[in-house]
């Protein structure tokens, strides 16, 4: 997989390309959001365990800037923490512009693309890609939360088709487990059907988690050249 990075599309975001890329071809798309206080670096590595061959993967940068001191920095979706969510929309608005440019530059088609990201890039993906279930074919929430107010409307007698999978620790102290139950039981009563798997660990991401993510995104999100 080779690596490129883009800074003009008002987040900076990195692209990791499948070995033998082909422009003149058409591949599916994944995009995973950091967490609080991370970077756009620091979901990378995944990338090959989650979908080894056939498939772009896209990883923005948050807008917030924080300053650790002694030369750490990293980088939010919303400040603080316990405040509303996003309240004045402007991550949002320059995620909705990051997705926009990634699909062109690389010609992705609406419904050949996955959303996700890890705790605050979680959050991040239910708010956007909820709301755009023609684009996001699966949606990816890792030791994450939702809000009532991302919640779109409808019931389950017209269920959604989009495919979501949420992981989330017995141990997480950062978000507790029964935040990822709590999303489980909205999003089913609203006709979802998200796949939703716990497991021994902390706030993070274990390669159990990696090994079940993979195997459910090549059923949800097909690689190039596949079906589904």
């Amino acid at each position: 997989m080779e690596i490129r990075q883009f800074e003009d599309a008002g987040l900076a975001y990195r692209v990791l390309e499948p070995d033998g890329y082909d422009a003149g071809r058409s591949y599916p798309l994944v995009i995973l959001m950091h967490g609080y206080g991370s970077h756009m670096g620091d979901l990378v590595s995944l990338a090959p365990m989650i979908a080894p061959r056939g498939c772009l993967f896209a990883f923005p940068n948050a807008p917030i800037r924080m300053d650790f001191g002694l030369g750490m920095v990293g980088y939010a979706w919303s400040v603080p923490p316990e405040a509303e969510f996003d309240a004045d929309g402007r991550s949002e608005r320059l995620v909705e512009g990051f997705v926009e440019d990634v699909m062109s530059r690389y010609g992705v088609e609406d419904g050949r693309a996955a959303l996700g990201g890890f705790s605050q890039g979680g959050m991040m993906a239910y708010r956007h890609g909820l709301r755009r279930p023609e684009r996001f074919r699966a949606l990816i929430a890792l030791s994450s939360r939702i809000s009532r107010l991302d919640l779109p409307g409808g019931s389950a007698d017209s269920p959604p088709r989009q495919h979501i999978f949420i992981a989330h620790g017995t141990l997480d102290d950062v978000i507790p487990p029964k935040a990822g139950q709590q999303a489980r039981r909205m999003l089913t009563a609203r006709g979802y059907a998200p796949e939703y798997r716990e497991y021994e660990m902390a706030h993070q991401v274990t390669p159990e988690v990696i090994a079940d993510l993979a195997s459910w995104l090549a059923n949800a999100l097909p690689p190039e050249g596949g079906t589904g």
